[in-house]
């Protein structure tokens, strides 16, 4: 067993997460619309607080050229300037939906074969 440098673990997580950020993103504004910070912060309430900020908005960004939010302003609660907020459009209510049935299905073999739950079919043996 090889020891991994210091912050392989947020490296690991980084790349994992990088591949499913766009899906949990659609599932959060799909909960209710939301400005950029909000984002950060229910990620990092859900455990994923590798998610700085800066790398939101290009995603968000990136959605909303895709069609799948659209975004409008509306005044901040607190008095400041207006926020940015985004919600889903119908082709994002669609691809969120495409996105969470997608990572069921890799998420669910992938589960069973790192909690070793995996069969091996009749004949075959592990040396």
């Amino acid at each position: 067993m090889t020891m991994e440098p210091a912050g392989a673990d947020d490296q690991r997580r980084s790349q994992l997460l990088r591949g499913v950020l766009d899906v949990c993103l659609l599932a959060l504004i799909a909960e209710r619309p939301r400005y950029g910070f909000e984002f950060t912060q229910a990620l990092a309430d859900s455990g994923l607080d590798l998610v700085r900020e800066g790398s939101i908005y290009p995603l968000l960004a990136r959605l909303e050229r895709g069609g799948l939010v659209d975004s409008y302003r509306a005044a901040s609660a607190s008095g400041g300037a207006p926020r940015k907020y985004y919600r889903l459009t119908d082709t994002g209510r669609a691809a969120l939906a495409e996105g969470r049935t997608a990572w069921q299905s890799f998420a669910g073999p992938v589960t069973r074969i790192l909690d070793g739950t995996t069969s091996t079919p009749t004949g075959d043996s592990a040396p």
